[in-house]
Parts: structure tokens; C-alpha cells; sequence
């Protein structure tokens, strides 16, 4: 009985010690056209995808964690066009960044859900 404790006891511990808590990217926001996209891990990245409304189900952006800010590539959904882009927590509004040239930006403030 003991031993059978014990192992558990081992098992338990080496379980705890490998999960790792959730990233706070990861999640629904809202999105500055009221739409509601998610963010979920995939892989050693971060998949964006629109949730609702005209463009649900669609693939948006890929981002890996970098500094303290997410960086990768986000697609406007309308235009089908793909940009530099990037992300930064703060609170609860992630800023989103997309880029031409590295110079002609566009940005928008999401809202956690």
C-alpha cells in the first residue's frame, strides 16, 4: 500500500512539474469589427482564427512568442492578403500590428472575452 502511494505520489509530482500554464495570448477576442476570433497554441506557435460572423473558420495569423511580444504573419480575411505582424499583451487588449515593407502599418485594439 505504501509503495502504491509512493508511486503515485512520483507520478503526481512529475505530471505537475511538465504541464505549463496556458499562455495569456491564448483565448477569444473581440476584434475591432465586433467579430470574435481565437488564438490557440499550435504547435510552437500561436493560430488565429476568425470565430464568428462572414469569415468564421477562417485562418488569420500565425505568431510565436518573442520578447515579450508575438510576432509572425496576419492575413486580412477580406483582401486574402498576407503581412508582417505582430502582437502586444497589455490587460486585457492586445494590439495587433500588420505591415507592408515593414514600413506601411496598420494596427487595432482586440478586447479579451
Amino acid at each position: 500500500m505504501v509503495v502504491r502511494l509512493l508511486a503515485l505520489a512520483l507520478l503526481f509530482i512529475t505530471t505537475a512539474g511538465s504541464i505549463q500554464a496556458a499562455d495569456p495570448i491564448i483565448g477569444d477576442w473581440k476584434t475591432k469589427s465586433g467579430e470574435t476570433a481565437t488564438i490557440a497554441a499550435c504547435g510552437s506557435a500561436y493560430c488565429i482564427s476568425v470565430k464568428t460572423g462572414v469569415f468564421a473558420g477562417k485562418a488569420v495569423g500565425k505568431m510565436q512568442a518573442k520578447d515579450g511580444t508575438y510576432v509572425g504573419e496576419i492575413t486580412d480575411p477580406e483582401t486574402n492578403k498576407t503581412y508582417s505582424g505582430s502582437g502586444t499583451l497589455s490587460g486585457n487588449t492586445l494590439k495587433m500590428q500588420g505591415c507592408v515593407l515593414g514600413v506601411l502599418c496598420k494596427s487595432q485594439s482586440w478586447t479579451r472575452l
